[in-house]
């Protein structure tokens, strides 16, 4: 028996008569409290790295540009390259949806490199610091997918089926929720469970290495209950994903820089 849920509107309040979206603020959310994690554990003599709230301030400006150009880059490129392509000026209206984890990871971690060149500060500590807050973005953007009923999942009559009253003609797996739990509350727990009671810390890019590679499985395992986006489909006869490929793509990589971390002396 399918769960049937009221939908909600993807405008949570409207200010001077413009509207304020849930996704929006998920985007808010995420950012503020990130800001708030990375002031708290750059201070302090205890620290990992240092920064002054200039830096941090900084450090937020460029990550915002590096989600956001990366995220639509990404979008355009690997999602739906052919409809941009004949729509160009399409590629600037962010408000009509479409953002790639992937490519807003490429654009985080290019930001991150930037702005530790210009600092002179080590850019794998700063990413190490970042990958423990990253779940907490994930969570929230996740949340906001399945209340715009985005990325939903394939169809299924199992108890978890979800329909949104008079949209939905079939129960699908709720996938936003299921990435939620797992590329977020789970991989949070993750996360700061090795920050705590390992020595990964002392590692530049160890854990940056690991979240590349938890977010991999998880997305993974996630996209088996996610439909696949209507204009790219499945890649091969066996069912393969556009997000499974990258996915895979970005293990190898969080698997070869944590390789790398463990290996190089600490100066």
């Amino acid at each position: 028996m399918a769960i049937v849920i009221e939908p909600i509107s993807p405008v949570a309040f409207s200010i001077f008569g413009l509207d304020i979206r849930w996704y929006a603020l998920a985007y808010i959310a995420a950012f503020v409290i990130g800001y708030l994690f990375i002031r708290f554990m750059t201070k302090g003599d205890k620290a990992e790295i240092t920064l002054s709230k200039k830096q941090v301030d900084d450090l937020l400006t460029a990550l915002i540009l590096g989600v956001i150009l990366g995220g639509r880059i990404g979008y355009v490129l690997f999602y739906n390259l052919e409809f941009f392509i004949a729509n160009p000026l399409e590629i600037f209206a962010l408000w009509h949806g479409g953002m790639s984890f992937h490519g807003g990871l490429v654009g985080v971690i290019i930001a991150t490199f930037l702005f530790a060149r210009k600092e002179k500060l080590n850019a794998w500590k700063i990413l190490d610091l970042l990958s423990l807050i990253a779940p907490v973005g994930l969570f929230f953007g996740r949340i906001a997918n399945f209340i715009n009923m985005e990325v939903m999942g394939r169809p299924t009559d199992s108890a978890f089926g979800v329909m949104f009253n008079g949209y939905s003609a079939v129960a699908r797996h709720p996938s936003p929720l299921y990435e939620a739990a797992t590329e977020g509350v789970l991989l949070f727990i993750i996360m700061m469970l090795l920050y705590k009671f390992t020595s990964l810390k002392k590692k530049p890019g160890a854990l940056a290495g690991v979240l590349g590679m938890g977010y991999a499985v998880f997305r993974i395992i996630c996209e088996h209950f996610r439909a696949p986006d209507v204009q790219v489909g499945f890649l091969t006869s066996w069912g393969l994903t556009m997000g499974q490929l990258l996915s895979g793509v970005m293990f190898v990589a969080g698997l070869g820089i944590f390789i790398y971390a463990i290996k190089k002396k600490v100066k």
